[in-house]
């Protein structure tokens, strides 16, 4: 294929569902990809088209009560690959949807890789192009010398924070005479049977001490990054440990829910609640890799292998791949992009994806569908307006592009607080359900 009508810099979650949709539309895409050309980021390990990173999961997958969720059905409705693949290739979580990696970068680098409209080129771009309809999706680890001709097009510095990596561990050397199968509260996911975690517990003597040890311990050091700030949703857990004592024990940490069947008693039949417990949630669909949840650290790899061997079921695991750290970059885009995600200073490009400041697989990959889409519609002489600000998709798009104040923007996943409040006094338990009905009536609408 030649003489394509839109690059896409970029083959990441976002990069891939905005050529997917443009390619689908009847446009010819080509998408530039810098792993495979001899270039890698701090954070990848293939090649893969939409690989992912820092955690397998999609998180909820409930389109009644959580905004995610609701996320999730809206880009099912337009044809989403991301979505698609997702769905073909996930694994038990609960009521999350997550999904085995490797092959759901397999999935989606085949369908691109099949699609007549679609060209991928393994290259690093260096510049933004001057003409022609572009899309840059390289998300939060933008290669320098590209990241110096964003700064220098949109005249702003960039901004930046943190962003943290989980360990993955062998299945079989989690000892599971300590541990036990159980999703909180028994609750049944798509696919899975109530028993899609592994729990890990402890008594308030080891909490303390292993709360102890996360402060004590070695961390990885970034003097020159000293003033970054760290994404809330992916805090490291040892700085989550330096909020105070109980942090962990109310967050990632919490034992609510979950039934330790070694306490079992005439009391509690099915055993007491842990202190604490840790989580792992499976990786890859034959169950071979678990994730720690929420365990994102900076800890240094001796150290980590140390302490979380102190976790009880865990004192002989081995790991596929320990914590890590990296820097992540975004742009001003309330300042920066128009309604339709094109950079207000060079019209012919739009941004997408992760870089804009979204925050999350799922958001990233539904700002890279919008863009495909408003390019499409330009490209074809249609009008698309935005997607009203009650759907998901609406309002992600309006935070982004002028929800949220310059100066203090920070990358977000989607909430129902980025929707308009529901109007009149209702019962807490009955809101959510009003949002994503609101939401679903509007989103109709908008694709008549």
């Amino acid at each position: 294929m030649s003489n394509h009508q839109v690059h896409i810099i970029g083959g990441g979650l976002a990069g891939s569902e905005a050529a997917w949709q443009l390619a689908n539309a009847g446009i010819r895409v080509k998408l530039s990809e810098m792993r495979g050309s001899g270039d890698m980021t701090p954070a990848h390990q293939t090649d893969g088209l939409a690989e992912l990173v820092c955690s397998n999961s999609f998180r909820s997958d409930d389109a009644e009560r959580n905004a995610v969720g609701l996320l999730h059905q809206e880009m099912r409705d337009l044809g989403s690959l991301i979505m698609a693949q997702g769905d073909a290739h996930k694994v038990p979580a609960g009521s999350a949807l997550a999904v085995d990696r490797d092959h759901f970068s397999a999935g989606v680098t085949a369908a691109l890789e099949a699609h007549p409209n679609i060209t991928i080129v393994r290259e690093r771009i260096d510049q933004l192009p001057a003409e022609g309809l572009t899309i840059v999706a390289t998300g939060p680890l933008t290669a320098p010398g590209l990241a110096d001709s964003i700064g220098s097009a949109t005249g702003s510095d960039t901004l930046a924070f943190f962003d943290a990596i989980a360990p993955i561990v062998h299945f079989e050397s989690i000892d599971m005479d300590k541990a036990w199968f159980q999703s909180r509260w028994d609750k049944v996911g798509p696919g899975g049977n109530g028993k899609d975690y592994i729990n890990c517990p402890m008594t308030k003597e080891q909490y303390l001490a292993f709360h102890q040890g996360l402060l004590d311990g070695e961390k990885t050091e970034f003097k020159e990054w000293e003033n970054v700030p760290y994404f809330e949703g992916c805090m490291p857990i040892e700085v989550m440990a330096e909020r105070g004592v109980d942090t962990l024990r109310y967050g990632p940490m919490k034992g609510v829910g979950l039934d330790d069947p070694r306490t079992a008693c005439e009391e509690f039949p099915n055993g007491r609640w842990p202190y604490a417990v840790v989580q792992l949630r499976q990786d890859n669909a034959t169950g071979t890799l678990w994730n720690m949840v929420g365990f994102q650290t900076k800890l240094k790899y001796a150290e980590q292998v140390r302490l979380f061997r102190t976790i009880p079921g865990l004192e002989n695991a081995e790991f596929a791949r320990l914590g890590g750290l990296h820097r992540n970059t975004f742009i001003r885009s309330p300042e920066l992009l128009d309604p339709t995600l094109r950079l207000k200073s060079r019209p012919h490009i739009r941004f997408a994806g992760q870089v804009t400041g979204c925050e999350g697989y799922v958001e990233s990959s539904a700002i890279g569908l919008l863009a495909g889409r408003f390019a499409a519609a330009e490209i074809l002489g249609r009008d698309l307006t935005p997607p009203p600000v009650e759907t998901a998709l609406g309002a992600l798009l309006g935070h982004i592009t002028g929800g949220a104040e310059v100066e203090t923007y920070q990358p977000m996943n989607v909430n129902f607080g980025l929707m308009p409040p529901i109007e009149g006094r209702t019962k807490k338990a009955d809101r959510k359900l009003l949002y994503t009905s609101r939401a679903r009536a509007a989103f109709a609408q908008w694709l008549r």
